[in-house]
């Protein structure tokens, strides 16, 4: 996996949800707290959507095969709606089902200061792994704006483990409120609302995360500077003076495929047109390294190429001729 892939964001979230999944799991045994019981297998649910991010990173290192001409590259893809499923089945529906159950049966919180001991142990180790992810991200993120980045981002590891970060810390902050009114009014009821609202803001953020990486599983385009880069690149206004029409595609967060109709002059030679291609080629790779694959089309230029080109629900195909 590469740097954008966020490795070092995601082993410092393994490594602190499996802390805390101990932690808040010894604090259910020895209080009782329902909300104790869902951080305990929030945090363990987690800590296996990391591993799956790992593996899926793993994975898609593969060499290209002559079943898969294209790599492996979407695996990181596949892994990321893995994880999606992971959070809404595991997390979330376990925390409502949990919080179902103490609001129906309500009971004392017992020995205290474990939950409370817990929860506050849990923040700080989250916050740490929290603000290694905004770390990693800062350095990939540009000028977008946080929604914009989860939205737009290719590599879908680092919004994967901010959104985790951030929905652990906000989980964290309900079970201590829910544990602190059920000590405060001798009530259970409150450990269970606060449980209840852990599980729906798990499957909030595990619809989230699905919406997201759907949408990358299904395949992108490359991100608009890039496009605008490719497109310059292309045009050298002497072998090849006009771009008709153009598609990428995401075979993976760090492999993007080109296709592209050129334009060229009517008395050039086949000779002519192939160095041409060529050099648009090293152009592209030039100013874009990960377009990797690139199929370039010459013809001759047309008002009705280039305006059916421009339509993705018509076909390209003989547009120019």
């Amino acid at each position: 996996m590469s740097a954008s892939g966020g490795t070092k964001a995601i082993v410092a979230a393994l490594a602190a949800n499996l802390a805390i999944a101990v932690a808040k799991f010894v604090a259910f045994v020895f209080s009782g707290s329902s909300s104790m019981l869902a951080e305990s297998v929030h945090s363990l649910a987690d800590s296996g959507n990391q591993g799956l991010l790992l593996l899926g990173g793993k994975k898609a290192q593969r060499e290209a095969t002559p079943q898969h001409p294209f790599g492996y590259g979407r695996e990181r893809y596949i892994y990321a709606f893995l994880v999606s499923i992971v959070l809404f089945s595991v997390g979330g529906m376990f925390a409502i089902y949990e919080g179902y159950e103490k609001i129906h049966d309500p009971h004392a919180i017992e020995a205290w200061y474990w939950p409370v001991g817990v929860l506050v142990f849990a923040i700080i180790a989250e916050t740490f792994s929290f603000r290694t992810a905004i770390k990693e991200s800062n350095a990939i993120r540009g000028g977008l704006s946080w929604t914009q980045f989860v939205r737009r981002a290719k590599a879908p590891e680092l919004p994967v483990v901010l959104l985790e970060d951030l929905g652990a810390l906000v989980g964290l902050i309900l079970a201590l409120v829910g544990v602190s009114l059920a000590l405060a009014t001798g009530n259970g009821v409150w450990d269970g609302i606060g449980t209840l609202c852990i599980g729906v803001l798990l499957i909030v953020i595990a619809i989230v995360l699905a919406a997201e990486t759907k949408s990358l599983l299904l395949g992108e385009s490359a991100g608009i500077d890039d496009v605008k880069k490719i497109e310059e690149a292309v045009v050298d206004g002497a072998t090849v003076p006009r771009l008709i029409h153009m598609r990428t595609l995401h075979l993976g967060p760090e492999e993007l495929l080109v296709a592209a109709k050129i334009a060229v002059r009517h008395d050039e030679s086949a000779i002519d047109v192939a160095n041409a291609i060529n050099a648009a080629e090293d152009r592209i790779r030039a100013a874009v390294p990960i377009a990797r694959v690139i199929y370039l089309e010459p013809d001759i230029y047309t008002e009705n190429a280039a305006s059916t080109g421009g339509n993705p629900a018509k076909s390209p195909d003989g547009a120019g001729h």
